[in-house]
């Protein structure tokens, strides 16, 4: 087959299993490179196959020699379509670790269902006896509790007014105006259903019920707060409320591992190309803007530079004598781009952006460029002309 991406708005429809394997090699060859963490020893990750899942669970194993188990949804070849990215990406995980000596392991299901952290823990219990890293890093629309059968979906709405302000199709490099209608209760309960902290205490618990967690771990979860420029849409908005949710589950969390000597943390990064941002309105735009000053700056980072700065300066820093964290307990690994300089340049860029000057002004074509990466395309070395087979294994999986 012939692979070409197909789009349906922020959605890529297919993916390359070439350029997917390219891109997971380029972030293990990243991290190689840099000095050792002395970090976890057996690491889980929830949702690992993309994203900073993927990234801390490159950065774990690769940088740290830990042993990981990674948990997402199956993403097979099926019919005339591609297997997803994240399933290739899984593929080059797993084949990258065997190659490297590491224990590593898949385990594909939905990650709400009791189903699937029961076979969590069985694999744990066999093949790593327990785990010191828990890494959270679900992202999705549509949520069912097991415990009430209740479904859940997400928006992405401001709250109590209306919204209006730029926004960019990046694919073509229109700018318009978009508006947005306030959530309602119910949508904005919804969200913190979904994107809140109710099944990353579910996983914990599970966990320590199982007997699988060893009493010193360390959770994470992630987190975005942004300047004032997106607070309406994404802080002060329904997406907003589920984090506020999440910070407040950390905390939960953190008191009850305490005593243990574990530890619980939401990690604030900095905003990146994700298959969730591009389906935020406004977003877009601010990063194409941001990647410009960034990028100028010499201060640009991706998922797998963040993630391991997050291991090497701040979890498991060996010049610190504790987790440093903002006045409400939150790692801030976005502290780059909310510099006052970074955000001054590009507020002064925002007010000045238009269709005619887009181009110019931001860096609207490598927003362009590691959306379509995400799903293995536009990757250098990669002939998109040639045949491949779209049908790839991913070893040590259990479906």
């Amino acid at each position: 087959m012939i692979i070409k991406p197909r789009t349906r708005g922020f959605i890529c429809t297919t993916a390359h299993p070439q350029g997917c394997a390219a891109q997971v090699r380029q972030q293990i060859d990243y991290v190689r490179k840099q000095p050792a963490i002395q970090g976890p020893r057996n690491a889980l990750v929830i949702g690992a196959s993309a994203g900073y899942g993927l990234a801390a669970r490159i950065a774990a194993a690769f940088g740290a020699s830990a042993n990981t188990i990674g948990v997402y949804r199956p993403g097979e070849r099926s019919g005339g379509r591609t297997a997803s990215a994240g399933w290739y990406n899984s593929a080059a995980f797993e084949t990258a670790a065997q190659e490297a000596g590491l224990k590593s392991f898949s385990l594909t299901g939905d990650a709400f269902t009791d189903e699937t952290k029961a076979r969590a823990v069985e694999l744990i219990r066999k093949e790593l006896g327990q785990v010191d890293l828990v890494i959270y890093s679900v992202a999705t629309a549509r949520r069912t509790n097991p415990r009430t059968g209740e479904t859940s979906t997400s928006v992405l709405k401001p709250i109590g007014q209306s919204y209006t302000n730029k926004t960019v199709n990046f694919h073509d490099g229109e700018v318009s105006m978009v508006t947005l209608e306030p959530a309602s209760e119910e949508e904005i309960q919804g969200t913190v259903d979904v994107m809140g902290g109710d099944d990353w205490q579910m996983w914990i618990d599970a966990l320590r019920e199982g007997g699988v967690l060893a009493p010193n771990a360390t959770t994470i979860s992630y987190s975005y707060i942004g300047p004032e420029l997106t607070q309406a849409i994404y802080r002060q908005g329904s997406i907003g409320r589920a984090k506020d949710h999440l910070e407040a589950t950390a905390k939960q969390l953190h008191e009850q591992l305490a005593s243990g000597g574990g530890r619980a943390y939401v990690t604030v990064g900095k905003a990146l190309v994700t298959q969730s941002s591009s389906a935020i309105p406004v977003v877009p735009l601010y990063i194409s803007a941001l990647y410009k000053v960034m990028k100028e700056k010499g201060i640009h980072e991706g998922c797998i530079e963040q993630m391991y700065r997050l291991f090497a300066d701040r979890l498991y820093s060996p010049n610190a004598n504790e987790v440093p964290v903002d006045e409400e307990g939150r790692i801030r690994i976005d502290d780059w781009e909310m510099r006052e300089d970074v955000q001054r340049e590009v507020a002064e860029i925002w007010g000045r952006i238009e269709t005619s000057n887009i181009y110019e002004l931001t860096d609207l074509e490598g927003y362009r460029r590691e959306f379509f990466q995400l799903f293995g395309f536009e990757t250098d070395d990669i002939d998109y002309e040639a045949d491949v087979d779209p049908s790839v294994e991913v070893p040590n999986v259990s479906a």
